[in-house]
């Protein structure tokens, strides 16, 4: 395992059997997950012969392209990792905070019809180091501070659920950035038995599942993974996970038009979701040119929430950040990929 992947507790273990005192390992933890280095030579107050072993497994991600949003200060980053892999993040400023969604595999293999991430299939997970480095190198770069996180970038994070429950605990410990639990948000297309193992857990983050769909047989036109679980199924897992950490789910719901958009999609989805502890995200998807599906226009995404809100379901719109510079998960990515091979 990698120096940054290391909790604390590991880390002063691994330095111990290195010969070194454990408040070796704080000093080192600081300078990785606090002060944020990118290079082992920055960390001043520690031996030169230590900065040269900690630099053998040290990860450090580099910057391959980034573009600002004119309009909304958005940052998309593509991020270039060890062995040539490419990532992307994206930095949104908000009134409440600064958030940054991150990517948890190099590709998918999901295969969600509407999604740029998935075209390529997957190439690896990524480690708990390269999800953190993310926002380690968006925090140096940018300047400012991060409060929120999303794992809605590229990749099921669900699928690499070892390395994101260790994501987790050490961006939230409070010997590196702290960022609160409650700050940090998991989205997944639903893979059933991981969102029990996640409630077990009993971490204090917010999980969202792709829901996309009112029904099964619309859900299996748009997401593979409807094929392994039906919605009864992920719903199920939902209330468990519910019981399990007293955190209400974010159903996100991507609208399409004329494929999961209607007035009778609406009535459905609220009859489904009625009376759970639940918050509608709707998302105006960002059309993929590899795809055929449409963006739903204005009126129907206000008349869809109208509809939820008249059930007494809590729903709001996505407000679409960075839309000037791809910023739709996946997009800057495979055009990276495209133009560069």
């Amino acid at each position: 395992m990698d120096i940054k992947s290391m909790t604390l507790p590991e880390l002063t273990e691994h330095m111990t059997n290195w010969g070194y005192p454990g408040f070796r390992a704080k000093q080192v933890y600081e300078w990785c997950h606090k002060k944020l280095v990118r290079d082992t030579e920055e960390m001043s107050n520690v031996p030169k012969a230590l900065r040269q072993k900690v630099a053998e497994d040290f990860v450090a991600l580099t910057v391959a392209d980034r573009l600002v949003s004119k309009t909304d200060g958005t940052n998309k980053f593509v991020f270039r990792l060890a062995d040539g892999n490419v990532i992307e993040s994206v930095f949104m400023p908000y009134s409440y905070g600064n958030s940054v969604c991150i990517s948890s595999q190099a590709g998918c293999r999901m295969g969600c019809r509407f999604c740029a991430s998935t075209l390529n299939g997957l190439s690896r997970n990524l480690t708990a180091s390269e999800m953190l480095d993310q926002i380690y190198a968006i925090t140096r770069i940018t300047g400012e501070r991060v409060s929120h996180v999303v794992v809605m970038g590229t990749g099921e994070p669900l699928d690499n659920f070892d390395n994101l429950c260790r994501f987790i605990t050490l961006i939230t410990d409070e010997n590196g950035l702290h960022i609160s639990q409650r700050n940090i948000t998991v989205s997944s297309c639903g893979l059933v038995p991981e969102i029990y193992r996640l409630a077990d857990k009993q971490f204090a983050i917010t999980f969202a599942l792709s829901l996309h769909a009112p029904n099964d047989e619309k859900r299996r036109a748009l997401m593979p993974v409807a094929e392994r679980y039906t919605i009864a199924e992920e719903l199920e897992a939902c209330k468990y996970y519910f019981e399990k950490t007293g955190r209400r789910i974010t159903f996100e719901y991507a609208l399409a038009a004329g494929e999961n958009d209607t007035a009778k999609d609406a009535g459905q989805l609220a009859s489904l979701l009625k009376g759970f502890p639940c918050h509608v995200n709707l998302i105006p998807i960002n059309p993929v040119k590899e795809r055929g599906y449409r963006r739903t226009d204005k009126n129907s995404v206000e008349n869809f929430k109208l509809l939820l809100e008249k059930n007494a379901i809590d729903v709001t719109i996505r407000r679409g950040m960075g839309r000037d510079i791809d910023a739709a998960c996946g997009q800057l990515r495979k055009a990276y990929m495209d133009e560069n091979g």
